[in-house]
Protein backbone atom coordinates (compact mmCIF):
# COMPACT_ATOMS: atom_id res chain seq x y z
CA UNK A 1 0.00 0.00 0.00
CA UNK A 2 1.12 3.39 -1.01
CA UNK A 3 -0.43 6.22 1.13
CA UNK A 4 0.55 9.95 0.37
CA UNK A 5 2.42 11.77 2.54
CA UNK A 6 0.12 14.46 3.02
CA UNK A 7 0.67 17.46 5.58
CA UNK A 8 -3.03 17.59 5.87
CA UNK A 9 -2.88 14.07 7.76
CA UNK A 10 -1.04 15.89 10.71
CA UNK A 11 -4.01 17.89 11.94
CA UNK A 12 -6.76 15.14 11.35
CA UNK A 13 -4.71 13.00 13.47
CA UNK A 14 -4.63 15.45 16.22
CA UNK A 15 -8.60 16.40 16.30
CA UNK A 16 -9.06 12.37 15.49
CA UNK A 17 -7.54 11.92 19.02
CA UNK A 18 -6.87 15.57 21.10
CA UNK A 19 -10.14 16.85 19.56
CA UNK A 20 -11.67 18.98 23.00
CA UNK A 21 -7.93 19.17 23.85
CA UNK A 22 -6.08 23.33 24.06
CA UNK A 23 -4.56 23.24 20.24
CA UNK A 24 -3.31 26.83 20.35
CA UNK A 25 -3.50 30.02 22.83
CA UNK A 26 -2.90 33.77 21.09
CA UNK A 27 -3.53 37.02 22.63
CA UNK A 28 -5.91 35.70 25.54
CA UNK A 29 -8.00 33.49 22.96
CA UNK A 30 -8.00 29.77 23.72
CA UNK A 31 -9.16 26.76 20.58
CA UNK A 32 -9.62 23.70 20.57
CA UNK A 33 -7.91 21.39 17.93
CA UNK A 34 -11.48 20.67 16.73
CA UNK A 35 -11.85 24.37 17.12
CA UNK A 36 -9.06 25.19 14.74
CA UNK A 37 -10.06 22.33 12.74
CA UNK A 38 -13.83 24.14 12.04
CA UNK A 39 -11.24 27.71 11.27
CA UNK A 40 -9.43 25.78 8.67
CA UNK A 41 -12.27 24.67 7.06
CA UNK A 42 -13.89 28.34 7.32
CA UNK A 43 -10.32 29.86 5.54
CA UNK A 44 -10.13 26.95 2.69
CA UNK A 45 -13.73 27.42 1.70
CA UNK A 46 -13.33 31.59 1.60
CA UNK A 47 -10.07 31.25 -0.57
CA UNK A 48 -11.95 29.12 -2.66
CA UNK A 49 -14.41 31.33 -2.93
CA UNK A 50 -11.77 34.31 -4.56
CA UNK A 51 -10.63 31.41 -6.95
CA UNK A 52 -7.77 29.98 -5.18
CA UNK A 53 -7.30 26.66 -6.78
CA UNK A 54 -4.86 23.67 -6.40
CA UNK A 55 -1.10 25.15 -7.21
CA UNK A 56 -2.00 28.71 -6.53
CA UNK A 57 0.26 30.82 -4.51
CA UNK A 58 -1.17 32.17 -1.23
CA UNK A 59 1.37 34.91 0.75
CA UNK A 60 1.20 35.34 4.48
CA UNK A 61 2.73 38.64 6.21
CA UNK A 62 2.65 37.77 9.85
CA UNK A 63 3.33 37.49 13.07
CA UNK A 64 3.37 34.11 15.18
CA UNK A 65 -0.62 34.28 15.80
CA UNK A 66 -3.42 31.24 15.69
CA UNK A 67 -4.44 33.25 12.03
CA UNK A 68 -0.61 32.46 10.70
CA UNK A 69 -0.85 28.79 12.21
CA UNK A 70 -3.84 28.08 10.68
CA UNK A 71 -2.70 29.26 7.05
CA UNK A 72 -0.87 26.22 6.39
CA UNK A 73 -3.35 23.80 6.88
CA UNK A 74 -6.30 25.97 5.29
CA UNK A 75 -4.17 26.77 2.56
CA UNK A 76 -3.02 22.87 1.95
CA UNK A 77 -6.66 21.45 1.46
CA UNK A 78 -6.64 23.18 -1.67
CA UNK A 79 -3.63 22.10 -3.09
CA UNK A 80 -2.71 25.54 -2.80
CA UNK A 81 1.00 26.42 -1.85
CA UNK A 82 2.08 28.95 1.02
CA UNK A 83 4.36 31.89 0.89
CA UNK A 84 5.51 32.98 4.10
CA UNK A 85 6.74 36.40 4.03
CA UNK A 86 9.77 37.48 6.77
CA UNK A 87 8.33 40.41 8.38
CA UNK A 88 11.87 42.46 8.70
CA UNK A 89 11.84 43.09 4.88
CA UNK A 90 11.42 46.17 2.90
CA UNK A 91 8.59 46.87 1.12
CA UNK A 92 10.51 46.55 -3.01
CA UNK A 93 11.79 43.39 -1.00
CA UNK A 94 7.86 42.23 -0.98
CA UNK A 95 7.33 43.81 -4.50
CA UNK A 96 9.89 41.21 -6.00
CA UNK A 97 9.08 37.96 -4.10
CA UNK A 98 4.94 38.64 -4.54
CA UNK A 99 5.45 39.30 -8.09
CA UNK A 100 8.32 36.89 -8.55
CA UNK A 101 6.14 33.87 -7.26
CA UNK A 102 2.78 35.19 -8.94
CA UNK A 103 1.27 35.34 -5.58
CA UNK A 104 -2.62 35.14 -5.91
CA UNK A 105 -3.80 36.54 -2.90
CA UNK A 106 -1.49 38.51 0.38
CA UNK A 107 -2.74 37.95 3.88
CA UNK A 108 -1.60 40.35 6.49
CA UNK A 109 -1.43 41.84 9.64
CA UNK A 110 -2.73 45.26 10.28
CA UNK A 111 0.30 46.58 11.64
CA UNK A 112 2.49 45.41 8.86
CA UNK A 113 0.33 46.60 6.44
CA UNK A 114 1.94 50.22 5.96
CA UNK A 115 4.78 47.82 4.06
CA UNK A 116 2.66 46.57 1.38
CA UNK A 117 1.22 49.99 0.85
CA UNK A 118 4.05 51.78 -1.15
CA UNK A 119 4.09 48.42 -3.42
CA UNK A 120 0.54 47.78 -3.78
CA UNK A 121 -0.35 49.31 -7.36
CA UNK A 122 2.66 48.02 -8.58
CA UNK A 123 1.78 44.18 -7.67
CA UNK A 124 1.25 41.71 -11.18
CA UNK A 125 -0.68 39.27 -9.60
CA UNK A 126 -1.91 39.80 -6.28
CA UNK A 127 -5.76 39.87 -6.75
CA UNK A 128 -7.07 40.12 -3.04
CA UNK A 129 -5.34 41.44 0.30
CA UNK A 130 -6.96 40.41 3.39
CA UNK A 131 -5.96 42.25 6.86
CA UNK A 132 -5.91 40.25 10.39
CA UNK A 133 -6.81 42.12 12.86
CA UNK A 134 -8.42 44.90 10.59
CA UNK A 135 -8.78 48.43 11.68
CA UNK A 136 -11.68 50.45 10.23
CA UNK A 137 -9.93 52.89 8.20
CA UNK A 138 -7.75 50.48 6.44
CA UNK A 139 -9.71 49.52 2.80
CA UNK A 140 -9.42 45.65 2.32
CA UNK A 141 -11.15 42.85 3.11
CA UNK A 142 -11.21 42.03 7.12
CA UNK A 143 -10.57 38.66 7.68
CA UNK A 144 -12.68 37.92 11.09
CA UNK A 145 -16.04 39.33 9.52
CA UNK A 146 -14.75 37.38 6.04
CA UNK A 147 -13.93 34.24 7.64
CA UNK A 148 -16.87 33.74 9.71
CA UNK A 149 -19.38 33.84 6.40
CA UNK A 150 -17.96 30.60 6.07
CA UNK A 151 -18.59 26.92 6.88
CA UNK A 152 -16.85 25.34 9.56
CA UNK A 153 -18.11 21.82 8.42
CA UNK A 154 -15.83 19.53 6.92
CA UNK A 155 -14.27 20.82 3.58
CA UNK A 156 -13.31 18.36 0.57
CA UNK A 157 -10.14 18.82 -0.17
CA UNK A 158 -7.85 18.76 -3.58
CA UNK A 159 -6.67 15.59 -4.82
CA UNK A 160 -2.79 15.47 -3.91
CA UNK A 161 0.60 14.05 -4.66
CA UNK A 162 3.08 14.21 -1.65
CA UNK A 163 5.52 15.65 -4.42
CA UNK A 164 3.64 18.42 -4.89
CA UNK A 165 5.13 21.61 -3.64
CA UNK A 166 3.03 23.14 -0.57
CA UNK A 167 5.56 26.08 0.70
CA UNK A 168 7.82 28.55 -1.56
CA UNK A 169 10.45 29.83 0.90
CA UNK A 170 11.80 32.86 -0.06
CA UNK A 171 15.95 32.80 1.31
CA UNK A 172 17.45 36.38 2.65
CA UNK A 173 18.91 36.93 -0.58
CA UNK A 174 22.18 38.73 0.71
CA UNK A 175 23.49 38.70 -2.98
CA UNK A 176 21.01 39.69 -5.73
CA UNK A 177 17.47 38.49 -5.17
CA UNK A 178 16.07 35.97 -2.71
CA UNK A 179 15.56 33.01 -4.10
CA UNK A 180 12.07 31.07 -3.47
CA UNK A 181 13.13 27.22 -2.25
CA UNK A 182 10.04 24.78 -3.37
CA UNK A 183 9.19 22.45 -0.33
CA UNK A 184 6.81 19.39 -0.91
CA UNK A 185 4.47 17.72 1.23
CA UNK A 186 6.64 14.81 1.45
CA UNK A 187 9.55 16.87 2.17
CA UNK A 188 8.01 18.53 5.02
CA UNK A 189 6.01 15.35 6.49
CA UNK A 190 9.12 13.28 6.45
CA UNK A 191 10.79 16.06 8.04
CA UNK A 192 8.50 16.09 10.63
CA UNK A 193 8.61 12.66 11.47
CA UNK A 194 12.21 12.54 11.81
CA UNK A 195 12.45 15.66 13.74
CA UNK A 196 9.30 14.87 16.37
CA UNK A 197 11.51 11.70 16.70
CA UNK A 198 14.94 14.01 17.89
CA UNK A 199 13.45 16.76 19.54
CA UNK A 200 11.03 14.10 21.53
CA UNK A 201 7.64 15.74 20.68
CA UNK A 202 4.83 14.56 22.69
CA UNK A 203 1.00 15.19 23.72
CA UNK A 204 2.47 16.80 26.78
CA UNK A 205 4.19 19.25 24.93
CA UNK A 206 3.50 22.87 25.36
CA UNK A 207 5.46 25.02 22.45
CA UNK A 208 6.19 28.61 22.58
CA UNK A 209 6.31 30.16 19.28
CA UNK A 210 9.59 32.04 19.24
CA UNK A 211 11.02 31.78 16.12
CA UNK A 212 8.55 33.29 13.41
CA UNK A 213 6.75 30.49 11.57
CA UNK A 214 7.97 32.46 8.37
CA UNK A 215 11.56 31.73 9.32
CA UNK A 216 13.81 28.49 9.08
CA UNK A 217 13.17 26.20 12.21
CA UNK A 218 9.89 28.19 12.63
CA UNK A 219 7.51 27.11 9.97
CA UNK A 220 8.21 23.18 11.17
CA UNK A 221 6.04 23.55 14.27
CA UNK A 222 2.81 23.59 12.62
CA UNK A 223 3.54 20.03 11.07
CA UNK A 224 5.45 18.06 14.09
CA UNK A 225 4.18 19.94 17.02
CA UNK A 226 0.44 19.66 15.55
CA UNK A 227 0.73 15.93 14.58
CA UNK A 228 1.41 14.98 18.50
CA UNK A 229 -1.24 17.15 19.56
CA UNK A 230 0.97 19.51 21.88
CA UNK A 231 -0.25 22.83 22.74
CA UNK A 232 0.75 25.76 20.40
CA UNK A 233 1.29 29.27 22.27
CA UNK A 234 1.18 32.06 19.84
CA UNK A 235 3.45 35.24 20.66
CA UNK A 236 3.46 38.21 18.14
CA UNK A 237 6.69 40.42 20.07
CA UNK A 238 9.35 37.66 21.39
CA UNK A 239 10.85 39.82 24.11
CA UNK A 240 12.51 38.87 27.17
CA UNK A 241 10.06 39.80 29.53
CA UNK A 242 7.35 37.61 27.29
CA UNK A 243 8.97 35.09 26.59
CA UNK A 244 9.44 34.01 30.38
CA UNK A 245 5.94 35.27 31.26
CA UNK A 246 4.61 32.77 29.12
CA UNK A 247 7.08 30.35 29.80
CA UNK A 248 6.08 30.66 33.69
CA UNK A 249 2.58 31.29 32.94
CA UNK A 250 1.75 28.86 30.20
CA UNK A 251 3.91 26.07 31.62
CA UNK A 252 5.92 26.10 28.80
CA UNK A 253 8.40 22.90 27.60
CA UNK A 254 9.96 23.41 24.54
CA UNK A 255 11.32 26.62 22.53
CA UNK A 256 13.20 26.80 19.38
CA UNK A 257 15.59 30.19 19.44
CA UNK A 258 18.81 31.77 17.53
CA UNK A 259 21.47 32.52 20.07
CA UNK A 260 20.44 36.32 19.61
CA UNK A 261 17.17 35.49 21.44
CA UNK A 262 18.98 33.08 24.00
CA UNK A 263 21.92 35.51 25.01
CA UNK A 264 18.88 38.23 25.71
CA UNK A 265 16.87 35.50 28.27
CA UNK A 266 20.09 34.88 30.16
CA UNK A 267 20.73 39.02 30.02
CA UNK A 268 17.02 38.78 31.66
CA UNK A 269 17.46 36.09 34.17
CA UNK A 270 20.51 37.63 35.65
CA UNK A 271 18.43 40.74 36.01
CA UNK A 272 15.43 39.12 37.26
CA UNK A 273 15.70 35.88 38.49
CA UNK A 274 12.22 34.09 37.08
CA UNK A 275 11.47 31.38 38.50
CA UNK A 276 10.12 28.65 36.37
CA UNK A 277 8.90 25.18 37.92
CA UNK A 278 9.09 23.13 34.79
CA UNK A 279 11.53 21.39 33.04
CA UNK A 280 11.86 23.03 29.34
CA UNK A 281 13.93 22.53 26.75
CA UNK A 282 15.49 24.75 24.49
CA UNK A 283 16.46 24.12 20.70
CA UNK A 284 18.63 26.56 19.21
CA UNK A 285 19.94 26.68 15.69
CA UNK A 286 21.60 29.64 13.78
CA UNK A 287 25.30 29.87 14.92
CA UNK A 288 26.87 27.68 17.09
CA UNK A 289 26.52 29.52 20.47
CA UNK A 290 29.82 30.76 23.36
CA UNK A 291 30.19 27.00 25.05
CA UNK A 292 29.16 29.84 28.66
CA UNK A 293 25.19 29.84 27.21
CA UNK A 294 25.53 26.02 27.59
CA UNK A 295 26.52 25.86 30.75
CA UNK A 296 24.41 28.67 31.95
CA UNK A 297 20.96 26.70 30.73
CA UNK A 298 21.55 23.84 32.12
CA UNK A 299 23.43 24.84 35.52
CA UNK A 300 21.75 27.79 36.67
CA UNK A 301 18.30 27.68 34.88
CA UNK A 302 18.06 23.74 34.81
CA UNK A 303 16.85 23.75 31.36
CA UNK A 304 17.87 21.19 28.69
CA UNK A 305 20.40 22.60 25.82
CA UNK A 306 19.87 20.56 22.21
CA UNK A 307 21.71 22.53 19.54
CA UNK A 308 20.00 21.76 15.66
CA UNK A 309 21.73 22.78 12.35
CA UNK A 310 19.42 22.82 9.24
CA UNK A 311 19.06 25.58 6.25
CA UNK A 312 15.94 25.95 4.10
CA UNK A 313 16.54 23.59 1.47
CA UNK A 314 16.76 20.97 3.33
CA UNK A 315 13.13 21.06 5.11
CA UNK A 316 15.49 22.62 7.23
CA UNK A 317 16.68 20.55 10.06
CA UNK A 318 20.07 17.63 9.53
CA UNK A 319 22.00 17.79 12.50
CA UNK A 320 21.08 17.56 16.17
CA UNK A 321 23.55 17.63 18.90
CA UNK A 322 22.66 15.53 22.07
CA UNK A 323 24.91 13.67 23.75
CA UNK A 324 24.75 10.21 22.63
CA UNK A 325 24.67 7.42 25.49
CA UNK A 326 28.23 5.69 25.10
CA UNK A 327 29.47 9.38 25.94
CA UNK A 328 27.89 9.41 29.09
CA UNK A 329 30.48 8.82 30.91
CA UNK A 330 32.30 12.73 29.63
CA UNK A 331 32.83 14.94 31.77
CA UNK A 332 30.54 18.38 31.99
CA UNK A 333 32.83 20.42 30.56
CA UNK A 334 33.31 18.15 27.53
CA UNK A 335 29.44 17.21 27.31
CA UNK A 336 28.20 21.25 26.81
CA UNK A 337 31.53 21.23 24.35
CA UNK A 338 30.07 18.73 22.45
CA UNK A 339 26.49 20.40 22.22
CA UNK A 340 27.76 23.58 21.06
CA UNK A 341 28.40 21.49 17.58
CA UNK A 342 25.89 21.24 14.85
CA UNK A 343 25.77 17.52 15.62
CA UNK A 344 25.36 13.95 14.20
CA UNK A 345 22.90 13.30 11.36
CA UNK A 346 19.58 13.00 11.85
CA UNK A 347 17.02 9.89 10.84
CA UNK A 348 16.63 10.34 7.50
CA UNK A 349 19.94 12.53 6.55
CA UNK A 350 22.86 11.72 5.34
CA UNK A 351 25.64 14.52 5.74
CA UNK A 352 29.47 14.95 4.82
CA UNK A 353 31.95 16.98 4.87
CA UNK A 354 34.58 17.10 1.91
CA UNK A 355 36.55 18.55 0.23
CA UNK A 356 37.48 20.49 -2.94
CA UNK A 357 37.47 17.51 -5.11
CA UNK A 358 34.22 15.87 -3.30
CA UNK A 359 35.90 13.49 -1.09
CA UNK A 360 35.49 13.15 2.52
CA UNK A 361 37.68 14.60 5.26
CA UNK A 362 39.47 12.71 7.62
CA UNK A 363 37.19 12.23 10.84
CA UNK A 364 39.60 13.97 13.06
CA UNK A 365 38.14 17.16 13.80
CA UNK A 366 40.96 19.13 12.59
CA UNK A 367 40.14 18.67 8.52
CA UNK A 368 38.15 21.12 7.18
CA UNK A 369 35.46 20.96 4.00
CA UNK A 370 32.36 21.68 3.08
CA UNK A 371 29.11 20.30 4.43
CA UNK A 372 26.63 18.78 2.12
CA UNK A 373 23.29 17.01 2.61
CA UNK A 374 21.53 14.08 0.86
CA UNK A 375 18.02 13.31 2.44
CA UNK A 376 14.58 13.38 2.08
CA UNK A 377 14.08 16.99 3.26
CA UNK A 378 16.20 18.26 0.45
CA UNK A 379 14.28 20.64 -2.16
CA UNK A 380 12.39 20.21 -5.14
CA UNK A 381 14.49 23.38 -6.31
CA UNK A 382 14.57 26.85 -6.11
CA UNK A 383 10.89 28.37 -8.22
CA UNK A 384 11.97 29.82 -11.83
CA UNK A 385 15.68 29.64 -11.34
CA UNK A 386 17.45 26.24 -12.36
CA UNK A 387 20.67 27.62 -12.72
CA UNK A 388 20.62 28.30 -9.25
CA UNK A 389 19.39 24.82 -8.52
CA UNK A 390 22.10 23.18 -10.25
CA UNK A 391 24.29 25.17 -8.17
CA UNK A 392 22.79 24.17 -4.92
CA UNK A 393 22.65 20.51 -5.62
CA UNK A 394 25.49 18.57 -7.70
CA UNK A 395 25.76 14.86 -7.93
CA UNK A 396 22.56 14.52 -5.87
CA UNK A 397 24.21 16.39 -2.62
CA UNK A 398 22.95 19.63 -1.62
CA UNK A 399 25.76 21.76 -0.91
CA UNK A 400 25.41 23.98 2.23
CA UNK A 401 27.94 26.56 1.98
CA UNK A 402 29.06 26.40 5.21
CA UNK A 403 32.78 25.13 6.33
CA UNK A 404 33.29 22.26 8.91
CA UNK A 405 35.07 19.39 10.60
CA UNK A 406 34.03 16.22 11.67
CA UNK A 407 35.34 14.21 14.47
CA UNK A 408 35.91 10.01 15.05
CA UNK A 409 32.40 10.06 16.80
CA UNK A 410 30.63 11.62 14.11
CA UNK A 411 30.17 15.25 15.42
CA UNK A 412 30.23 18.04 13.15
CA UNK A 413 31.09 21.01 13.75
CA UNK A 414 30.63 24.50 11.79
CA UNK A 415 33.59 26.60 11.46
CA UNK A 416 31.90 29.27 9.59
CA UNK A 417 30.29 30.13 6.22
CA UNK A 418 32.46 30.16 2.96
CA UNK A 419 32.02 33.53 2.64
CA UNK A 420 32.61 34.72 6.28
CA UNK A 421 35.74 32.62 6.53
CA UNK A 422 38.32 34.96 6.70
CA UNK A 423 42.04 34.72 4.50
CA UNK A 424 44.83 36.62 6.72
CA UNK A 425 48.37 35.84 5.07
CA UNK A 426 47.18 32.64 3.56
CA UNK A 427 45.66 31.32 6.82
CA UNK A 428 41.85 30.74 7.13
CA UNK A 429 40.56 32.01 10.40
CA UNK A 430 36.86 31.13 12.00
CA UNK A 431 35.24 33.96 13.12
CA UNK A 432 33.16 31.76 14.56
CA UNK A 433 35.80 30.99 17.08
CA UNK A 434 37.23 34.51 17.44
CA UNK A 435 33.28 35.53 18.53
CA UNK A 436 33.25 32.49 20.93
CA UNK A 437 36.63 33.85 22.77
CA UNK A 438 34.99 37.82 22.72
CA UNK A 439 31.75 36.77 24.44
CA UNK A 440 33.93 35.41 27.07
CA UNK A 441 35.06 38.77 27.98
CA UNK A 442 32.82 40.56 30.93
CA UNK A 443 32.38 43.71 29.38
CA UNK A 444 30.76 42.40 25.94
CA UNK A 445 26.96 41.20 25.43
CA UNK A 446 27.20 40.40 21.52
CA UNK A 447 30.37 40.28 18.87
CA UNK A 448 30.21 39.77 15.20
CA UNK A 449 33.77 39.45 13.30
CA UNK A 450 34.41 40.32 9.96
CA UNK A 451 37.31 40.35 7.58
CA UNK A 452 38.13 43.76 6.67
CA UNK A 453 41.22 44.17 3.92
CA UNK A 454 44.66 44.71 4.58
CA UNK A 455 47.35 46.09 2.49
CA UNK A 456 49.91 43.26 3.79
CA UNK A 457 47.60 40.52 4.85
CA UNK A 458 44.75 40.67 2.63
CA UNK A 459 42.22 40.13 5.12
CA UNK A 460 42.34 40.91 8.58
CA UNK A 461 39.62 40.11 11.79
CA UNK A 462 37.79 43.28 12.74
CA UNK A 463 34.69 42.73 15.97
CA UNK A 464 31.85 44.90 16.06
CA UNK A 465 31.11 44.86 19.86
CA UNK A 466 27.78 45.73 21.56
CA UNK A 467 28.61 46.40 25.16
CA UNK A 468 26.94 45.24 28.07
CA UNK A 469 24.92 48.41 30.20
CA UNK A 470 27.86 50.55 32.18
CA UNK A 471 30.61 48.62 31.10
CA UNK A 472 33.56 50.20 30.31
CA UNK A 473 36.31 48.60 27.93
CA UNK A 474 38.74 50.20 25.54
CA UNK A 475 39.33 48.86 21.88
CA UNK A 476 42.85 48.36 22.89
CA UNK A 477 41.47 46.07 25.85
CA UNK A 478 39.66 44.27 23.87
CA UNK A 479 42.43 43.40 21.08
CA UNK A 480 44.75 42.39 23.90
CA UNK A 481 42.40 39.84 25.24
CA UNK A 482 41.62 38.24 22.22
CA UNK A 483 45.68 38.04 21.13
CA UNK A 484 45.96 36.27 25.32
CA UNK A 485 43.55 33.70 23.80
CA UNK A 486 44.34 33.16 20.32
CA UNK A 487 47.35 32.64 17.82
CA UNK A 488 47.91 36.29 17.26
CA UNK A 489 47.28 35.65 13.39
CA UNK A 490 43.36 34.94 14.67
CA UNK A 491 43.14 37.83 17.01
CA UNK A 492 41.34 41.16 16.22
CA UNK A 493 43.20 43.75 15.02
CA UNK A 494 40.21 46.57 15.27
CA UNK A 495 37.02 47.12 16.82
CA UNK A 496 33.83 49.43 16.17
CA UNK A 497 31.72 49.33 19.26
CA UNK A 498 27.39 49.61 18.38
CA UNK A 499 24.08 49.80 20.45
CA UNK A 500 23.43 46.62 18.39
CA UNK A 501 23.74 44.63 15.61
CA UNK A 502 21.66 44.36 12.57
CA UNK A 503 19.75 40.59 12.71
CA UNK A 504 17.11 38.83 11.00
CA UNK A 505 13.95 38.51 12.16
CA UNK A 506 15.10 35.30 14.06
CA UNK A 507 17.82 36.82 15.59
CA UNK A 508 20.85 35.66 13.62
CA UNK A 509 23.25 38.14 13.39
CA UNK A 510 23.56 39.25 9.83
CA UNK A 511 27.29 40.16 8.93
CA UNK A 512 26.61 40.96 5.07
CA UNK A 513 25.21 44.26 6.65
CA UNK A 514 28.35 45.05 8.68
CA UNK A 515 30.59 44.16 5.70
CA UNK A 516 28.46 47.14 3.88
CA UNK A 517 28.46 49.38 6.43
CA UNK A 518 32.37 48.74 6.65
CA UNK A 519 32.73 49.90 2.86
CA UNK A 520 30.84 52.73 3.05
CA UNK A 521 32.79 54.29 6.03
CA UNK A 522 36.35 53.59 4.07
CA UNK A 523 34.79 55.90 1.32
CA UNK A 524 34.22 58.89 3.86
Amino acid sequence: MNVPLVLSQFLDRAVTLYGDKEAVQCEGRVFTYRQLEGRVNQLSRGLQSIGVAKGDRVAYLASNTVEMLEGFYGIYQLGAIMVPLNIRLKPEDYLFILNHSESKVLLVDQDLYELILPIKDLLQTVEHIIVHYKEEATKEIGYDVWLATFSPESFKRAELDENDVCSLLYTSGTTGDPKGVMLTHRNNYLHALSSMHHLRVTDEDIYLHVLPMFHVNGWGAPFYYTANGATHICLKKATPEAIFREIEAKKVTVVHMAPTVLNSLLQYYDEHKPVVDQKVRIVLAGSAPPHAFIKKVEQELGWEFIQVYGMTESSPLSLISRILPQLSDLSDDEKSRLKVKAGYQMIGAEVKVVDEFGEEVPHDGTATGEIVVRSNGVMKGYWKNEKATLEAIKNGWLHTGDVGTIDERGYIEITDRKKDIIISGGENISSIEVEGVLYDHPAILEAAVIAIPHEKWGETPHAYVVLRENAEVTEQEIIDFSRSKLAHFKAIKSVTFTDELPKTASGKIQKVHLRNEHIESMKV
